[in-house]
């Protein structure tokens, strides 16, 4: 299911020379990521150690592998707008598949080595919403610089536009006055 959301991302390359389709690098991107791969080399060689498998269940029929820099082309030039609501609407198909009461959790984090000294760059904060029950990942959003979690989760709350479930926060947002400065 998550491989015809992907396909609905949209492909930046020109459509001549399109040896690979852009939503098949992702998926299986996504599979070697989750199998441990940490480098566009990784994710490659998975690709070729597992092609044949692949290669049954999607019918690639590819005449070569793909290089590391195709596959690293093909990631970079994916606009990551584009990918998050691709992967919101899946989310979100999968909500609609729950049948009892949700709570939805809310948590700002940090990304580990996101800040720059040198260029005096912040850190990048992200404030991620998840279906606590079923481990489903909801969303994300970057939190502006200069504010803090607070509007980012009011916009996000409307933004999913979920009803009748319990969010829940961290003590952050246990303020008189939550309107974020």
């Amino acid at each position: 299911m998550l491989q015809s959301f992907l396909f609905e991302v949209k492909d930046h390359r020109r459509s001549q020379g399109k040896r690979y389709q852009q939503g098949h690098i992702l998926l299986f991107s996504i599979l070697a990521i989750l199998s441990g791969a940490t480098s566009y080399r990784k994710v490659q060689a998975f690709i070729v150690v597992r092609y044949d498998v692949l290669d049954e269940l999607f019918q690639l029929r590819w005449k070569r592998m793909p290089a590391y820099t195709t596959i690293r082309d093909i990631i970079q030039g994916t606009a990551s707008d584009e990918l998050e609501r691709c992967f919101r609407i899946h989310a979100m198909s999968l909500v609609e598949e729950q049948e009892t009461q949700q709570f939805v959790g809310c948590d700002g984090k940090v990304l580990r080595g996101s800040f720059n000294h040198f260029e005096d760059q912040k850190a990048i904060q992200i404030l991620s919403a998840f279906l606590n029950d079923s481990n489903i990942i909801l969303a994300h959003e970057e939190i502006e610089a200069k504010t803090n979690e607070i509007p980012t989760a009011q916009y996000l709350m409307q933004e999913l536009g979920l009803s009748g479930c319990v969010f829940t926060f961290d003590a952050l947002h246990c303020q008189k006055n939550a309107t974020g400065s």
